[in-house]
C-alpha cells in the first residue's frame, strides 16, 4: 500500500483565488509563499481540489492520502480549514485522513476545545505546525496542552523544518533547531513527524545524544525533489534506518518545475522507487512504515 502522508488540500475559493482569500482572511505569510515569485517565473504551487487529487492518486497508485493543514496567522482560519477538512474526510473516509492544525494564540482552553471538536468530526493528528511562523515558541503552554492530547489520543504530529542552509524564499521561517530537540525530549510519549527531511535533522542522530532525544520522531520526504538531491534517500537510511523514513509529498507543489506544469505524484514516486533502496525499505517508505506509526 502506498500511503503520501504530507499533502494539502484548500477550498474551491481559496484555489480559485488566492490572493483575494488570503487576504480576507489576513493571512498574508501563506499569499506570499503561493503567489507569483519575485523574478516573475511561475509559482511552485500547485493547485487542485478534492477530485484532482483523487484522480492523481488513482493515476500513480497512492492509495491514501493524509491531509495536512497550515500554519496560519489566525485562529479562525486554522478552525475554518479545520471543518473544511472534516467534511471531505465524511466524503472520502476510505481514501483521506485529515490533520487539525491550531493557533496557540487562541489560548490553552479555545484550543483544547478546538482539537475535541476535531476529534469528534475524525480528524486524527495535528499538523503541520510551525510555531514560529505564528509568533508562538516552542515551549507555549498551549502548545504544550495540544501535545499532551495528542499523546492521550494516539496522534501523530506533524512539524514543518526549515532546511538551515537552504535558499532564501518569500514566507521562509528558520527553525530553532535546538529548541525542536527540547520539544521532542520534552513530549515522548508524542509521535513527531519531522517535514522536509526534518532539515537534514537525522544526520545528526550520529551524535548519540541527539539519537536520544529524538526516539520518538520519524521523517516524512515531503518536498524533496526541490531541497535535496536523491541520494539523500539512502543516505539518510543509513543515518537513521529506513523505519523511520516515511514517504510524503507536499503535493500539490510542483516539485520539478522545469518539467512539471501540473501537480503529479508520478515522477517523485519514480525517483524514490530508483532511489537504491531495497525492496523491503521501499514497502517500509512508501506506506508500511505509516501503516506502523499509526498503529503502534
Amino acid at each position: 500500500m502506498i500511503i503520501d502522508c504530507h499533502v494539502h488540500l484548500y477550498p474551491d475559493a481559496a484555489i480559485a483565488d488566492p490572493a483575494g482569500w488570503a487576504a480576507a482572511r489576513g493571512e498574508s505569510r501563506w499569499a506570499a509563499m503561493v503567489g507569483p515569485r519575485a523574478d516573475g517565473g511561475a509559482s511552485l504551487q500547485g493547485w487542485a481540489n478534492e477530485e484532482r487529487l483523487l484522480r492523481d492518486m488513482d493515476a500513480a497508485g497512492v492509495d491514501r492520502a493524509v491531509l495536512l493543514g497550515w500554519y496560519w496567522e489566525h485562529a479562525a482560519t486554522c478552525a475554518e480549514q479545520n471543518r473544511f477538512f472534516a467534511e471531505v474526510v465524511r466524503r472520502h473516509p476510505d481514501r483521506l485522513e485529515a490533520f487539525a492544525t491550531l493557533h496557540a494564540g487562541a489560548g490553552i482552553e479555545a484550543v483544547r476545545a478546538e482539537l475535541a471538536r476535531c476529534r469528534d468530526e475524525g480528524l486524527s493528528g495535528l499538523g503541520e505546525l510551525c510555531p514560529p511562523a505564528q509568533g508562538f515558541g516552542y515551549d507555549d503552554p498551549a502548545l504544550a496542552a495540544a501535545l499532551e492530547l495528542a499523546a492521550e489520543w494516539r496522534w501523530p504530529v506533524n512539524l514543518h523544518v526549515t532546511e538551515p542552509a537552504g535558499r532564501a524564499y518569500p514566507g521562509r521561517v528558520e527553525t530553532p533547531f535546538l529548541e525542536l530537540l527540547a520539544l521532542a525530549a520534552r513530549h515522548p510519549a508524542v509521535r513527531f513527524v519531522l517535514a522536509h527531511w526534518g532539515g537534514l535533522l537525522p544526520f545528526f542522530e550520529l551524535n548519540r545524544a541527539v539519537a536520544k532525544a529524538l526516539a520518538n520522531v520519524w521523517y516524512d520526504t515531503a518536498a524533496s525533489p526541490l531541497l535535496y538531491r536523491p541520494e539523500v534517500f539512502r543516505l539518510v537510511t543509513q543515518a537513521v534506518g529506513a523505519e523511520r523514513i516515511l514517504y510524503g509529498s507536499d503535493y500539490p507543489l510542483r516539485l520539478y518545475p522545469k518539467h512539471q506544469a501540473e501537480p503529479e505524484f508520478a515522477r517523485f514516486l519514480a525517483e524514490i522507487r530508483g532511489s537504491g533502496l531495497s525492496a523491503a525499505e521501499l514497502a517500509a517508505v512508501l506506506g508500511g512504515n505509516w501503516q506502523r506509526l499509526r498503529g503502534a
